[in-house]
C-alpha cells in the first residue's frame, strides 16, 4: 500500500498551528484558541487522529466495494457516487479520548487536551442510498467499514485493517453520509479522501477514513477497534463508545491570562451527540451559575456557540467554570467518570485567570 509522506503531513500541521502530539502516525488537535470562530473548522485547523500512517489513493483507480450479505454487490467509483443524490451536514467530530491527559489517576493512550474536537460541513451520499440499492439480505445485522488504512500492533503476527461496525438501525437511521467533500473541497488526505463515513453525534472512531469496503454480516463483528479498544472500562462495567458525551468549552479568555477587574466577555462552545444544546452556564469565583447567550442558528449535530458578558471585581486569582446541558436532559458532571481507556471525559471545565 502506497503511503503519504508522514514528514510532509506533519510539516503541513505544524504550520496550521496543530498541537502534534504524534508525527508516526499523525495525531494533532487544535488549539483551544484557535477554535473561535464560525460555524465549521478551516479543513488546515481540523484535529487529526490516525491509528496508521496516512494511505495514498489515487481516485482514478480506486473502488468502494459493497458487499456480503447483499442482493447486488458494488463496486462503485467516486464519479458514481459524485452522480448519486448528496447531501450536506454540518457535523461535530469529536476524539473520544478527547481531554485523557486530565484524567487522575493517568492512563495509557494518546495523552489529548480539550482540542480532539473540530466541526466542517461534510457533502456526500446517504448511507442508506448505497445500502438500498445493494439490497440488504434479511439475516444482515451489522454493517462492517473497512478503511484502507492498516498497520502492525504489539501482539500480533499479521497487519490489522481500521475497520469498525454499526449495527443495522444505527447505519440505517443514523443519518450517516459517504462524504467525498469537507467545507465545500475535495476531503483533504489526512482526513479520509477520497471517500470517508460521516456518522453524526457518534465519537469520531465511527467515521472509518479513506474508506474502501463495506460489507453486510450476519453477526457481532469482532475486529480490533471494535471488541478490544473504544469501550468504556470501570470496575464491572464495560459499555462500547458511541455517542459523543456533552461538553462545553471556554475558548475566550485563555487559561492563566491576566485581566483587569470589571466587565468581562467569555466565549465557549458546546456540543453533544445526544441533542442539541438548551443552555450552557457560567460560574465565576465559585459563585452561582449564569445563563450565557446561545449565538447563531442550532445544528443539530453541530457545535453551539455561546457568550456571556460578566463582571470579575476581586482582584487575585479567579477560576471560571463552564457547563452544557442538552435537550434530552443531559448535564455535564462535576468529576470525570476515569475508565480504563480514558474515554469520554466531560467534566465541568475549569480555567483559572490573574484578576488586576
Amino acid at each position: 500500500m502506497a503511503l503519504f509522506d508522514p514528514d510532509e503531513a506533519c510539516r503541513r500541521a505544524l504550520e496550521a498551528g496543530l498541537v502534534v502530539h504524534r508525527a508516526h502516525p499523525l495525531n494533532c488537535e487544535t488549539s483551544i484558541p484557535a477554535l473561535i470562530g464560525g460555524v465549521v473548522m478551516p479543513s488546515a485547523h481540523f484535529y487529526v487522529r490516525n491509528h496508521f500512517h496516512i494511505p495514498a489513493i489515487e481516485a482514478s483507480s480506486w473502488r468502494l466495494e459493497v458487499g456480503g450479505l447483499v442482493e447486488r454487490p458494488l463496486s462503485l467509483s467516486l464519479r458514481d457516487l459524485r452522480n448519486m443524490s448528496s447531501e450536506r451536514l454540518v457535523v461535530t467530530l469529536e476524539c473520544a479520548g478527547n481531554g485523557r491527559s486530565l484524567l487522575q489517576p493517568p492512563v495509557e493512550g494518546e495523552k489529548w487536551g480539550l482540542g480532539a474536537v473540530s466541526t466542517a460541513e461534510w457533502i456526500g451520499v446517504p448511507l442508506v442510498e448505497v445500502l438500498d440499492r445493494a439490497g440488504l439480505e434479511a439475516k444482515a445485522r451489522e454493517i462492517v467499514f473497512r478503511g484502507a488504512d492498516e498497520g502492525r500492533l504489539a501482539g500480533r503476527d499479521e497487519p490489522i485493517r481500521f475497520e469498525r461496525s454499526l449495527k443495522i438501525d444505527d447505519a440505517r437511521g443514523g443519518g450517516a453520509i459517504l462524504a467525498y467533500a469537507m467545507n465545500g473541497e475535495a476531503l483533504p488526505v489526512q482526513h479520509g479522501y477520497p471517500l470517508r463515513l460521516i456518522v453524526p453525534g457518534w465519537y469520531g472512531v465511527a467515521s472509518v477514513k479513506w474508506l474502501v469496503g463495506i460489507e453486510a454480516i450476519d453477526h457481532s463483528f469482532a475486529g480490533y477497534f471494535q471488541t478490544e479498544k473504544y469501550w468504556y472500562e470501570r470496575e464491572a462495567v464495560r459499555e462500547p463508545v458511541t455517542l459523543q458525551r456533552i461538553r462545553a468549552l471556554i475558548t475566550e479568555p485563555e487559561p492563566g491570562q491576566e485581566r483587569q477587574s470589571g466587565e468581562m466577555m467569555v466565549r465557549g462552545v458546546a456540543w453533544s451527540g445526544a441533542a442539541s444544546i438548551a443552555r450552557v452556564e457560567l460560574s465565576v469565583g465559585d459563585g452561582p451559575w449564569q445563563a450565557a447567550r446561545l449565538l447563531g442558528e442550532r445544528h443539530r449535530h453541530g457545535w453551539q456557540w455561546w457568550e456571556l458578558s460578566t463582571r470579575v471585581e476581586r482582584p487575585g486569582k479567579t477560576r471560571l467554570r463552564a457547563r452544557a446541558t442538552d435537550l434530552a436532559g443531559r448535564t455535564q458532571p462535576e468529576q470525570p467518570e476515569w475508565n480504563r481507556l480514558g474515554y469520554g471525559m466531560n467534566a465541568i471545565q475549569e480555567i483559572s485567570l490573574s484578576i488586576t
